[in-house]
């Protein structure tokens, strides 16, 4: 059988990856410090007898575009949004910390700073916790600090630091729960120049019109490898009817 089938295969498995990826971006165009996601591809020559004259498409690596989305004012006081390179520390599901962009932030019951997702805000001794009745500002270097209601305005209390951290990019990996981690897994160490902007939340940096491009052309690619394959089962056939009737 001509090997063109399974080239042809190949492409379309890693097209109709690529639309999946595309797809999920373009379904978190609004998601509060969504990071889009890419996949880079590269040729592998196919290897055997004849000339090496095609090449299957393979996935070569998935990365994460850390690119800053735009920031949209809120006027909230628990929403801030990174300025620039840096991410907010958060206790993951299985109790590792981990990383976000999203600082849409709110309170449970208990007073605990957590992100609208219900995973505790870290501060530099652990979570974060707001005392009842209290009026809320955090601070560019994530000091959070508190009045209670019915007292003066004058009587500021801080009551803790949201971990602010910037890892070297390359070290930097996109977990299935849409959190960072390190590579190794080990904590980072805060940041001191990581900022924030209070009363303000970063959008998600994927481009709709963009993907919405991509999926129409990845659609197109995806007929053309099926074409691909119609093509060389006919080629096969007519073969097989060729040596057929020259054996009889």
């Amino acid at each position: 059988m001509d090997r063109l089938i399974y080239i042809a295969m190949a492409g379309a498995q890693q097209t109709f990856e690529q639309q999946a990826v595309t797809a999920h971006n373009l379904a978190n165009a609004s998601t509060t410090g969504y990071k889009a996601e890419a996949v880079a591809y590269r040729s592998a020559p196919v290897e055997g007898p004849g000339m090496p004259t095609r090449t299957y498409a393979v996935a070569a690596s998935t990365g994460t575009d850390l690119e800053g989305g735009s920031i949209q004012q809120t006027g909230r006081s628990l929403d801030v949004a990174v300025k620039g390179n840096g991410f907010i520390a958060v206790q993951a599901r299985d109790g590792s910390e981990a990383y976000t962009r999203d600082g849409g932030l709110d309170t449970d019951t208990d007073g605990q700073l957590q992100t609208r997702g219900g995973l505790p805000v870290l501060g530099e001794g652990g979570p974060i916790v707001i005392p009842p009745d209290s009026n809320v500002s955090i601070g560019k270097d994530g000091t959070v600090s508190v009045t209670v209601n019915g007292q003066s305005a004058a009587n500021v209390t801080v009551v803790g630091q949201i971990k602010l951290v910037d890892p070297a990019k390359t070290e930097v990996v996109k977990g299935l729960d849409g959190l960072f981690r390190t590579r190794g897994g080990a904590p980072a160490d805060s940041d001191p120049t990581v900022t924030l902007e209070s009363g303000a939340i970063e959008g998600s940096n994927v481009n709709a019109v963009s993907s919405m491009v991509d999926m129409i052309n990845l659609a197109r690619q995806f007929d053309m490898h099926m074409k691909m394959l119609q093509s060389a089962d006919s080629n096969a056939q007519r073969a097989t009817q060729l040596l057929t009737a020259s054996a009889s």
